[in-house]
């Protein structure tokens, strides 16, 4: 629905509720996920994490006895997070409901978890059982299968003794950004540089514009005010040049962008055609686009899907194959967001290393993350973004 509150009563009048009953419960329900806004906060000025968490009031406001959910905080900041568990640890205790969780990164849920199942890759059960049974003393089966365990924490790797010296690529000066209709800008004269060799993560709740701002720093939106240019280092022969006006073919080997929704930047219909795309179109001959496309799927676990549509691909396999695509024309910097979602322990640490790797060798990282464990292990540098900058 176009607005907020419409939203989580669409449920509520489907079912017949009273119409005197329908407005509390709708109420009721934003207050239990922490809701920021009013219920007529138009659905299309939200932040990713805003509509997931727009989405279990929804749910919630069903009082339903059975909730199903399938990583529901993944995009959530700290705060938000919390409160959706809180609200569904009132529910369990007040409705007695049963609570079904699908989740990487479980610590933080385990107060709330009376049940692990622990499923193999391609099917079956490795382990079943109460937290202490499936959490102590499996710590090499979890290895082997990518699981995470409660107090997994990531580590960068070693660090090259002759690291790249850090370059200016992006430059942002006094940037504003307002959502349309907004009463408040979500940043205001910000300056902020990208450097090479180094990895900058912009953080902050949901809201805070750290997708906006993501977005405008791989030139993909044109600022309200201010403006993005390029240093020589980033295009040479070309500096002082304002991203947003570059044509694609420049842009995609400049700067790299991954989406927090990866599926809005697919463009084909097999796995290895969406990797050799942007090196064709670059310019790339296309035997070294399609080798270049074989090493990023075999680096990212992807040879497995290598013929599937991206669109059928699992949530975690859609945001390795976004973050492949970025680097499959070798851009000098790269933007990336949220770009562990869905993301097994495996998967994860192969990110990890991933990112730091481009890092050490020159390229310049954007960060735009609520995974605080990335963040400690990668960021040279930090940006947080409060609630209207």
């Amino acid at each position: 629905m176009s607005r907020a509150g419409d939203d989580v009563a669409f449920g509520l009048e489907n079912r017949g509720i009273p119409t005197d009953d329908i407005w509390p419960r709708v109420r009721a329900a934003l207050s239990a996920v922490g809701w920021p806004y009013g219920p007529n906060r138009p659905t299309d000025q939200l932040s990713g994490g805003e509509q997931q968490r727009l989405a279990l009031a929804g749910a919630l406001a069903l009082e339903p006895d059975l909730l199903l959910l399938d990583e529901p905080t993944a995009n959530l900041d700290p705060d938000g997070a919390r409160l959706v568990r809180e609200a569904l640890a009132q529910v369990l205790d007040q409705r007695a409901a049963t609570l079904v969780l699908v989740e990487h990164r479980v610590a933080e849920w385990l107060p709330l978890v009376t049940r692990v199942v622990v499923l193999a890759t391609g099917g079956g059960i490795l382990l079943d059982g109460s937290p202490t049974e499936v959490f102590v003393g499996h710590d090499a089966l979890f290895a082997r299968h990518g699981i995470w365990p409660p107090d997994h924490t990531g580590r960068r790797p070693a660090r090259p003794l002759l690291a790249p010296n850090p370059e200016s690529l992006i430059v942002a000066e006094q940037l504003s950004a307002q959502p349309p209709a907004a009463d408040r800008p979500l940043f205001a004269r910000l300056d902020l540089v990208v450097r090479s060799a180094e990895t900058l993560a912009i953080v902050g709740p949901n809201g805070s514009g750290k997708s906006t701002l993501a977005r405008l720093l791989g030139g993909l939106f044109r600022p309200q005010a201010g403006e993005v240019t390029a240093s020589e280092a980033l295009a040479p022969g070309h500096a002082g040049s304002v991203v947003w006006q570059w044509p694609a073919s420049q842009l995609v080997t400049r700067i790299g962008s991954v989406f927090q929704d990866p599926e809005h930047q697919f463009l084909t219909g097999r796995v290895v055609d969406e990797l050799a795309l942007g090196p064709i179109r670059a310019g790339l001959p296309e035997a070294e686009a399609r080798k270049r496309a074989t090493e990023l799927a075999e680096r990212l676990h992807l040879d497995g899907v290598w013929e599937a549509n991206p669109f059928t691909l699992s949530g975690g396999e859609q945001r390795r194959l976004s973050v492949a695509t970025a680097l499959a024309t070798a851009p000098r910097a790269l933007i990336l967001d949220e770009p562990t979602f869905g993301q097994d322990r495996r998967t994860w640490d192969e990110m990890l290393a991933l990112v730091a790797g481009l890092a050490d060798t020159g390229r310049g990282v954007v960060l735009a993350t609520h995974d605080r464990a990335f963040v400690d292990a990668l960021a040279d540098r930090t940006l947080h973004l409060p609630m209207g900058t």
